[in-house]
């Protein structure tokens, strides 16, 4: 299992999702990526994203910048 970090920050949406659906579609099942965003949109996003994909949300911290931690199905 690899743990994928994606700097998202100052990114506008879509392109944290899309940097994420990116490193999702190269990683392993059981693959943790960690992405870094300061979008706010990011927060609800990257939920709907998992449940929408079958991906697994680890944790969503959410201040200055949203960290998401997510594990490839």
């Amino acid at each position: 299992m690899a743990e994928i970090k994606i700097d998202a920050k100052c990114l506008q949406c879509p392109g944290p999702i899309v940097q994420l659906f990116n490193a999702a579609r190269n990683a392993k099942s059981g693959d943790i990526i960690v992405v870094e965003a300061t979008d706010r949109g990011f927060y609800k996003d990257v939920q709907a994203w998992c449940r929408k994909t079958g991906n697994e949300l680890i944790s969503l911290e959410d201040g200055d910048v949203i960290v998401a931690r997510v594990k490839k199905a």
